[in-house]
């Protein structure tokens, strides 16, 4: 399958330069050409497959064309060696808990998908190695650095806004070393954003180093996300089988800041995943709800809240949705509603929740989970994305909750190492020079 630009001004590319590259030559992002739908038969017996299968079955539609079916299967196996369970809130909401994997954040699933395919496509590669830039607003970051740690042949750079990432979140790459290289930016995350994008539009840069993009702009990061919304109405339908006699609509809620989650999903939809429709569940950085409301975009700096992995004012993945839908705010409105929250509703939401079902939130799947109940309609079935374990923002939590934490003992072994990191201004010149003294 070739993949096209979200511009329209850069050629067609095959999925190994879409992946290797990252990002079009016309600063677009890249798209497959085509979306399979996945055959009937494979909803029919959805419910009784494994997570291995259904993923394998998803990723073979998206890159069964490009790699080997034998290698794709091993790299879905590999990347997914932990559980993605749907667990039962209250009547009628369940949440896809996607803190189970080697950082405990949702991102563990594209971030290992990713570095395995990369690692494919550059085994054989005889030029210099590739170097991996990725700008983090929290659970990115680690979920990356952990994902290529060790890697051959793969260098990593995480830029993340000095002050305005969990220091349980800042631990998990900071520490690691080998081949990951952590950047402090004295900025936000658009501005780790903006270095990371004009690096690889820097002619000078990228002939002095190959560069690629690990953000959820990469296809390869992305488009596996989708696996777990489909293992989601697996699990659902599974547990709910008997209990009505006509299936009931489904409906996801996704906390949104990048929006590479929720396009993934979407991806999904068009495939044939039978979920009715979606909300993009925001915090105080509401530029898509206000989006939704107006049919106007208005990208603004982003604000600091409680959730911020999702501190995002200018979400990339944006100009995926818009190509999806042939540009049309009507198409966008019909699959996709949203909702945004303030940090004061965010913590009684934290607080409600665990008091009236026992179920402890972080503050992102906060904003999942109260969109979905205030969105709920008669007759609907709903799932909300628990994206990291609430020990990663445990001071957060705790300070809300006025009770402790358990933090796991895989998150514990972080905290224990060195912190290693590179201070940098938000002045693309300072990066670039940076880059080329490597």
């Amino acid at each position: 399958m070739e993949y096209y630009s979200t511009n329209g001004q850069a050629p067609l590319a095959t999925l190994e330069k879409a992946v290797v590259k990252g990002l079009a030559e016309d600063k677009g992002l890249y798209m497959p050409e085509h979306i399979h739908p996945l055959p009937a038969a494979f909803f029919a017996d959805m419910s009784g497959m494994s997570f291995h299968d259904v993923a394998y079955n998803v990723a073979s539609a998206f890159f069964g064309e490009d790699i080997d079916l034998d290698v794709l299967h091993d790299i879905v196996c590999d990347t997914l060696s932990f559980p993605c369970p749907l667990v039962r809130v209250e009547e009628n909401i369940y949440c896809l808990e996607l803190f189970h994997g080697p950082t405990l954040a949702f991102k563990d699933v594209g971030a290992r998908f990713m570095a395995r395919l990369l690692s494919y496509f550059t085994q054989n590669a005889q030029n210099n190695q590739i170097n991996v830039l990725v700008a983090t607003s929290g659970d990115t970051g680690s979920a990356v650095a952990n994902g290529f740690l060790g890697v051959e042949g793969i260098h990593v750079y995480v830029l993340y806004p000095k002050g305005k990432v969990s220091a349980i979140q800042e631990c998990q790459f900071t520490t690691l070393g080998q081949n990951i290289t952590a950047i402090e930016v004295d900025g936000t995350f658009d501005d780790c954003q903006r270095l990371v994008k004009s690096a690889f539009m820097d002619d000078e840069l990228n002939r002095h180093m190959r560069l690629t993009s690990a953000n959820s702009i990469n296809v390869a990061r992305f488009l596996p996300q989708s696996f777990y919304y489909f293992w989601a109405v697996a699990q659902l339908r599974k547990m709910r089988n008997g209990e009505t006699e006509e299936e009931s609509p489904i409906v996801c809620s996704v906390p949104s800041g990048n929006f590479g989650n929720i396009c993934s999903a979407l991806f999904g939809k068009r495939m044939g995943l039978p979920i009715s429709r979606f909300i993009a569940a925001n915090n105080r950085n509401d530029v898509f709800y206000e989006y939704l409301q107006s049919g106007e975009y208005r990208p603004r700096p982003s604000i600091q809240t409680l959730a911020n992995a999702m501190d995002v004012g200018d979400p990339s993945n944006f100009a995926r949705i818009l190509d999806l839908y042939g540009h049309s705010h009507k198409s966008i409105c019909e699959d996709i509603s949203g909702a945004t929250y303030t940090d004061e509703q965010i913590a009684e939401t934290i607080r409600q929740c665990l008091k009236e079902t026992g179920y402890q939130l972080d503050p992102h799947g906060a904003c999942g989970y109260r969109a979905l109940k205030e969105g709920l309609r008669p007759g609907e079935v709903g799932f909300f994305l628990e994206t990291a374990h609430p020990a990663k923002f445990k001071d957060t939590v705790e300070g809300i909750m006025g009770q402790p934490v358990e933090i796991p003992a895989r998150l514990a072994a972080f905290m224990q190492g060195q912190k290693q990191s590179t201070p940098m201004t938000r002045e693309f010149s300072d990066f670039k020079a940076y880059l080329l003294s490597r």
